[in-house]
């Protein structure tokens, strides 16, 4: 093989392992603030737009600030001020539906979720951990709260738990106590050590993001479920 050969080659194989790299990965899409990531050898350091995320990443929101993470499958997660989100397990490649995977935990705050492809071919494999519950995903828009590690704002006001709403779709909401079934439209609460409730009414969870992202949420409802089916 002469050394042009080899070049091209070698050129071929890191631009294949960039793309498997790259198809298990979430981009910074938006972003009002400051954000910043742990790594999972605890390295620290701050994130802009179009950074990269990965699996055992750990994103935090700073106060008064907004992010939005677009993961390679479609899915979209949108992180309220003072938020931290880890990113456990997220695989994916189109041409494989066996390997999907998409676990990620609430350490504290609050976001606003929209599955992508992961979420709805692959719904068993799409999951998100709270303080006081797990949360199994059935193709949906829901937002997520934690009141148990965060007490601030609108948290300061209600019972200590885990919210959630369901805006399309439905999520299932299970811990050691119980479980039940949430659809579009419908509230429910977990406090630790207790069954899954339903809530009557919208506890009234703030969410007020810049209007870069509000723009962005809406033109992701309107085109982004389509182009994942």
């Amino acid at each position: 093989m002469t050394m042009l050969k080899q070049a091209m080659y070698a050129a071929g194989v890191l631009a294949l392992t960039a793309s498997f790299a790259m198809a298990d990965t979430g981009t910074v899409t938006q972003l009002s603030g400051t954000l910043s990531v742990r790594k999972s050898d605890g390295s620290v350091r701050i994130l802009s737009q179009r950074s990269q995320i990965q699996s055992g990443d750990t994103v935090s929101t700073e106060q008064d600030s907004y992010a939005q993470i677009r993961f390679t499958d479609g899915g979209q997660l949108t992180l309220k001020p003072n938020t931290a989100v880890k990113i456990d397990q997220f695989k994916f490649s189109e041409d494989k539906p066996s390997e999907d995977s998409f676990l990620y935990s609430l350490v504290k705050g609050g976001l606003r979720a929209v599955t992508g492809i992961v979420g709805k071919r692959s719904r068993d494999k799409y999951q998100v951990g709270t303080a006081t519950a797990t949360i199994g995903i059935r193709g949906t828009t829901l937002s997520a709260d934690d009141c148990v590690n965060s007490r601030e704002g609108d948290c300061a006001r209600l019972d200590s738990a885990v919210y959630i709403g369901v805006a399309d779709g439905e999520v299932v909401v299970r811990n050691g106590q119980g479980e039940i079934g949430l659809t579009a439209g419908q509230f429910g609460m977990i406090q630790s050590g207790q069954r899954p409730l339903f809530l009557t009414t919208d506890p009234g969870l703030t969410f007020v993001p810049p209007a870069t992202i509000i723009q962005s949420l809406m033109s992701f409802k309107a085109g982004g479920e389509c182009a994942v089916r």
